[in-house]
């Protein structure tokens, strides 16, 4: 008989550990556990040649713990040894009553419900870890890529004393990594579930294309308004910005809602934007952290119009609205843009003379109540004149409301998308990510 994987022997240890925790509430408490695994091998490229490696197995659990009104959650790391993690846990439990006991009433406690029960596992077909090295550099040879591939099962799973039980599981993988010619580079992204060995060699093939054009003669230009192509990484970058409270139900109610205008029909986008949070795209588990399940596909927003704001249980209890499983930070988790009407052969003749970014960082709000966004350009942006590449451009920041870019600006989005998954790997691999198109917008405006 095979022995258990990963994902089974976790499954096993969460439910032990939760009957055991779960069975030891006294008289008016409730609990909620929610559990992050992982099991994932991360390889580190240099000049396409593998500067380091390592194996990371890892097991948290946090307690939500209720009771006289009050909450209070812990956390720790499990040892993956049920004995040991039992007696942990208890001890945990036994902390979370001290706090609470010190704690004031919460008035907009969100109680502890039974929100049903759900169980999805995604299994992927992944490198083994001794085929890693050669599936990626040997595409790559002669070329100087540096990078970080992580692969291998991630795991969420929540349980609470009025019976709730979520469980998702995953196989993925991600290559995030760039080519470099001297100080010039383009970056690019793999991820996928499956290890196709044509996507990774077709992937690869456009990265090289980009950076041929960077052999171009280097161009300034001046600060000024122009006609600008996102390539669909840079559109993430950019739409990625409706996770800073953008979207957040609390935040318009309190005032600081980038889209508070949106919201309050003041304003409206361009009738070609179509944004859902989108759970189908599998790039993260549809309940919260307490167990709440969000609708398969959420419109956000319809034909530029806002439909529906991010809603958490504790938002809907302090100012009436509906709740509409948002977790607590009512950021979208799987954001998804809906395509548009251009062809991607047509790009560069419609761009006509401007710029062409195929990545963008640094953003931040410049301007919060305009939804004015400032950043940097970075990689593989480029020059183009009369529908045809000049050479790649100095760096530039550019200063830009999103009323604008996304609303009366928006000239078109393209017909193919491109998925762009969290790669965050601070303390755990991130789930999540979002779809987009590109995104051709007049008068971009760029300020240094």
């Amino acid at each position: 008989m095979s022995q258990p994987d990963f994902i089974d022997t976790v499954r096993q240890h969460f439910d032990a550990l939760a009957d055991r925790v779960l069975g030891d509430l006294q008289g008016d408490e409730a609990a909620t556990l929610n559990l992050a695994a992982e099991d994932t091998l991360f390889v580190r490229f240099n000049a396409n040649k593998v500067r380091q490696n390592t194996h990371v197995e890892q097991i948290t659990m946090s307690l939500q713990l209720q009771g006289a009104g009050r909450t209070t959650e812990v956390t720790r790391t499990l040892s993956g040894q049920l004995e040991v993690d039992q007696i942990a846990m208890l001890h945990m439990l036994g902390q979370a009553r001290d706090e609470l006991a010190v704690l004031p009433v919460d008035p907009h406690q969100v109680p502890i419900e039974d929100h049903g029960s759900s169980d999805d596992t995604f299994r992927g077909q992944l490198l083994a870890p001794d085929q890693v090295v050669d599936a990626v550099t040997e595409p790559a040879q002669g070329s100087d890529l540096a990078g970080l591939y992580a692969a291998g099962s991630i795991v969420r799973a929540n349980r609470n004393s009025k019976g709730q039980r979520h469980w998702f599981a995953t196989q993925s993988f991600f290559m995030d990594y760039s080519l470099y010619n001297g100080s010039r580079a383009v970056k690019g992204n793999f991820a996928d579930t499956h290890w196709e060995p044509l996507q990774w060699a077709a992937n690869l093939s456009a990265s090289k294309n980009l950076l041929a054009l960077m052999d171009k003669p280097l161009q300034t230009v001046k600060p000024g308004q122009y006609r600008t192509y996102l390539a669909p990484r840079a559109m993430a970058d950019l739409v990625g910005m409706l996770g800073w409270h953008a979207l957040s139900a609390s935040a318009w109610k309190q005032g600081r809602s980038p889209f508070k205008k949106l919201a309050d029909k003041e304003s409206s986008l361009s009738p070609q934007l179509h944004v859902t949070e989108n759970f189908g795209l599998g790039l993260t588990p549809r309940f919260n952290a307490l167990g709440e399940v969000s609708a398969q596909a959420v419109p956000l927003i319809t034909a530029g119009e806002l439909m529906s704001l991010l809603v958490s249980s504790r938002t809907s209890k302090e100012f009436g609205l509906t709740a509409n499983g948002a977790s607590e930070s009512e950021a979208p988790r799987a954001l998804d843009v809906a395509a548009g009407t251009l062809e991607e052969k047509d790009i560069l003749r419609q761009l006509g003379t401007g710029l062409y970014l195929s990545n963008l960082h640094y953003l931040n709000w410049s301007d919060p109540v305009s939804a004015r966004v400032t950043g940097m350009t970075r990689y593989a942006c480029f020059w183009v004149e009369n529908g045809e590449i000049v050479g790649p451009i100095t760096d530039m920041r550019w200063d830009e409301s999103l009323y604008d870019a996304l609303g009366s600006n928006l000239v078109a989005l393209t017909t193919h998308t491109a998925i762009d998954p969290a790669v965050d790997t601070y303390f755990q691999r991130a789930l999540g990510g979002s779809r987009t198109p590109g995104a051709l917008i007049d008068k971009f405006t760029f300020t240094l």
